[in-house]
This record gives structure tokens, C-alpha cells and sequence, in this order.
């Protein structure tokens, strides 16, 4: 196979070589074919979940945003964390006295 590269991609691969980056052009095809490869593979996934996504919601599986609900779940995850903390704080996993935390 062979390949065409524009000037600029000419003296970007020479200058990779040059530097050490790279030891020979093919190095440089290589890499930029991995690169795409995980870049499609991430594209994927994505598309996936998107899918998935739809699907949950045409199924009934969705909840509305509104700032009234973000508000609700931001209490709730502040009330959680507070728990934790609390409990962390009466049970020192190593029997030493527990540690107090400032907020």
C-alpha cells in the first residue's frame, strides 16, 4: 500500500524521526492508525450508550430535568455524603478515636 502525504505531513513525520520520536515513517503510519482505531472504537461505545439511552426512554425509563428536580438531587446527594461522613466518623476502621471533620 502505498500512501500520500501532504508537505506538512512530510516534514511532521521527518521531524519525529529526527527528534527520536519515531524510528521510520512506517512508525508514524502505524501509530496514526492505532490512534483512529481507539478513536472508533470510543466512537462506538458512545453510540451504544446513545442507543441505550433512547431505548431506556422509549421505554418509560426516563426523568425529567427541571431546576426544581436538580435541586431535590443535589439535597439528596449532600444528605448521603453527610451520612457517610457521619458514620465514618463513629467507626474508625483501625480502632482509633474518630476523626472530626470541618465543613
Amino acid at each position: 500500500m502505498e500512501v500520500q502525504l501532504t508537505p506538512d505531513q512530510q516534514a511532521f513525520v521527518r521531524q519525529a524521526i529526527e527528534s527520536g520520536r519515531l524510528h521510520r515513517a512506517e512508525d508514524a503510519v502505524r501509530e496514526a492508525l492505532s490512534l483512529w482505531e481507539e478513536r472508533e472504537r470510543t466512537r462506538a461505545e458512545i453510540l451504544a450508550a446513545v442507543d441505550e439511552a433512547e431505548a431506556s426512554l422509549a421505554r418509560g425509563e426516563g426523568r425529567s430535568i427541571t431546576r426544581a428536580s436538580m435541586s431535590e438531587l443535589a439535597e439528596e446527594v449532600k444528605r448521603r455524603g453527610r451520612a457517610r461522613l457521619a458514620a465514618a466518623q463513629q467507626m474508625p476502621a483501625d480502632g482509633s478515636s474518630p476523626r472530626r471533620f470541618r465543613r
